[in-house]
């Protein structure tokens, strides 16, 4: 407890302490800035899509990793873990190369008019790519587990494979696949060095929530600067204690299936 407070407890309570100083009236006016309610609609709204996104494909790539065998498969597990490895600033020039209107896949899809550098496309593009590796770690261990015949069994009794996978495989998944999702967003929230380069940080456009800390720190504006971190920092102990509210009931739903 001691070690928890003096490396988490008391750095939140220093935020909270400042941003209490500005008083109700000063809180609620950085509150309502359009500038500020803006960029926290875009850090939220992205982590959010782009965990839901990572929620729907990690899975899919965890479980072809656990269960074939393939030529480059050594090759296709270390990828996977790309975003830990890459220093953020570096993920974040790749990417903005990448999706540039002259790079690889920017140039096809301005073709068809899809813009994805310097709009808030590009920061769910960083956002989901930072995060994957977080769900497909956090599933690959529990797919390991569930041996194969426990599918096959299903199939002698006649279950089709959405049904194993609807009433077999998913609820077992589930407490650890929002165990993925909840790192994949708290990640992504929080995410700067690679989503500057390739968001543009235009105000009211694709600006992020801690970008714009860095700009009023910058400015001496401190009690602004900590009172988007309160906010930021209530708004995701809220969506987290929802998650993990969610985890329980799957994990008692399972165990009472079980």
């Amino acid at each position: 407890m001691f070690w928890l407070g003096l490396i988490v407890l008391i750095p939140l309570a220093g935020i909270f302490t400042r941003a209490a100083s500005l008083g109700l009236s000063d809180f609620f006016t950085i509150l309502v800035d359009p500038r500020i309610l803006e960029a926290l609609k875009l850090s939220f709204g992205g982590a959010l899509i782009g965990a839901l996104i990572n929620t729907l494909v990690g899975p899919v790539v965890a479980w072809v990793l656990v269960r074939y065998e393939f030529y480059g498969r050594g090759i296709v597990d270390a990828v996977i873990d790309l975003p830990f490895a890459l220093p953020t600033a570096v993920a974040g020039l790749a990417l903005a190369a990448l999706y540039a209107p002259n790079g690889w896949l920017g140039a096809p899809l301005a073709d068809a008019g899809i813009k994805v550098l310097f709009t808030p496309l590009g920061v769910i593009i960083a956002l989901t790519f930072i995060g994957l590796p977080f769900v497909v770690r956090t599933l690959q261990p529990v797919l390991a587990d569930l041996e194969p015949e426990i599918e096959e069994a299903a199939a002698t009794l006649g279950a089709s494979r959405w049904q194993t996978i609807r009433k077999i495989l998913l609820p077992a998944l589930l407490p650890t696949l929002l165990t993925g999702f909840a790192l994949a967003f708290a990640r992504a929230v929080g995410e700067y060095g690679s989503v500057i380069f390739i968001a543009g940080n235009l105000p009211y456009k694709s600006e992020i929530a801690p970008l714009l800390i860095i700009i009023k720190l910058e400015e001496f504006n401190y009690p602004a600067a900590t009172a988007i971190a309160a906010i930021m920092l209530v708004m995701s102990f809220l969506i987290l204690l929802i998650v993990n509210l969610l985890q329980g009931w799957a994990r008692r739903r399972t165990g009472y299936a079980g």
